[in-house]
This record gives structure tokens, sequence and C-alpha cells, in this order.
């Protein structure tokens, strides 16, 4: 899934002299504070960390508190979902207006009835809402439906994002999974529809994510998880 990644950082944790006697504990109770949270160092939610102590000599800064610093090698894993990436997450809400979604057990999702591609209708069936495909019956989504979404943005500070099924790849992952040739062809077949539009206009894009640092800490490399 696009929007998870591992990332290697080096850090240096700095703690309260009171913290002195055990030291480990306070660098995983800070570490703990993190989870789940959007923390801009490393442009990401932080989900799991796995941490080791390098420095076993703390370095003492001087001030009015004579905090410690003490270098760490961390294992991040981190969500950040940007727009455009595909995600999945399941369906816990279904109405005419809208779908809404869980990510990863804490993200809340919402894709309205705009984002919807009309190929999908409205339907309540024996009183189970659900949204089902005009051109595959198949293709239904309901509550408790895994599906694969587009982000359109993100919220860092409530962890909601925007989703949009607007796309042909987009949809219940089994159906998705158990079709992809059929779904391959309709976005070669779209993609080629926008080309023609766009004939004539030709722009670059470049999209990059600089290493991000402070004082506390350093990301020193980010990759993305494979599928």
């Amino acid at each position: 899934m696009e929007g998870l990644s591992v990332a290697d950082a080096n850090l240096v944790m700095y703690l309260h002299p009171s913290k002195s006697r055990n030291a480990s504990q306070a660098i995983l109770r800070e570490l703990g504070s993190w989870l789940f949270m959007f923390n801009e160092t490393f442009d990401g939610v932080l989900l799991a960390y796995d941490v080791n102590i390098i420095d076993k000599k703390a370095k003492i800064l001087s001030g009015v508190h004579p905090y410690f610093g003490l270098k760490l090698k961390a294992n991040l894993l981190l969500f950040s979902p940007k727009p455009d990436m595909v995600i999945e997450g399941k369906v816990v809400k279904l109405c005419q207006e809208s779908i809404h979604v869980i990510v990863l057990g804490f993200s809340s999702v919402i894709i309205t009835a705009e984002n919807i591609r009309g190929e999908f209708k409205y339907r309540n069936k024996d009183g189970e809402e659900l949204f089902a495909s005009k051109s595959h019956k198949r293709h239904v989504i309901k509550v408790g439906t895994m599906i694969r979404f587009l982000v359109k943005s993100f919220d860092e500070e409530i962890l909601h994002i925007t989703g949009s099924l607007t796309p042909a790849h987009t949809g219940s992952i089994r159906w998705l999974d158990r079709n992809s040739e059929e779904v391959s062809e309709i976005d070669r077949s779209a993609t080629k529809s926008r080309d023609r539009e766009s004939l004539g206009d030709k722009t670059v894009g470049e999209k990059a994510t600089p290493l991000s640092y402070n004082n506390h800490i350093k990301k020193s490399k980010k990759r993305r998880i494979a599928e």
C-alpha cells in the first residue's frame, strides 16, 4: 500500500537529569508519546519503532536546565498519505451521500458522492445500504468491504483523509484483484483520452521530499515498504 514507509533515522534524545537512572525507559516513553501522531520532522504519522542506543556516554548541555543528550539509531514505520496516492481501508459506514472508511485502524476517511464515479449506484437492498456497479454486477461496496481509493487531501492535525473513487483502479479490493486485466485496460483507455485532450500542453512536474531535521532529530534515509 502506498503511504507506508520505513525510515532509518539518526536521533539525538535530550533527557532531564532526573531520568538518568533509567535512560532507556525514558527514551521509550518519549518515543511512545509520538505514536499515532503526525510528526513534521518525519513528515508522517509514526506507527511503530525499533530503537538502539549507540552512545553510552551522555553529553551534558550547559544552561539553566542541564539536559543530557543520547544518540540513537531507529527504524521507524511511518504513514504519510499524499494527494494522488492509492491507499486501502475498510468501509465502516455508508449512505447515499458518502462512504466512510477507516485506514490502519486509526485514520478516518470520507468519500463524498461527487468523488464516487458514476458507475456506482446507491441502493438499499433489504435494509442494507451499498454502492453497486452498473457495469459489473459483482462489484459491490458495502459496510465491511476493503476498498482501494485515491487520496485527495490529508488533514495532519486530526489525521483525516478525503478520498476519491473516481479512477477506474479504485473500488472493492477483492473485485479489483480478480479483474486486474480489465481494470488495466480501462485505465489505459482513460490515459489515452486525457493525453489527447492535453496534446500540445507539456509540463514537467518534479516531486521531492527534502530531508527534515532540527536540533533534536535528523532523518538519514527513507524507503517505501514493498507491497
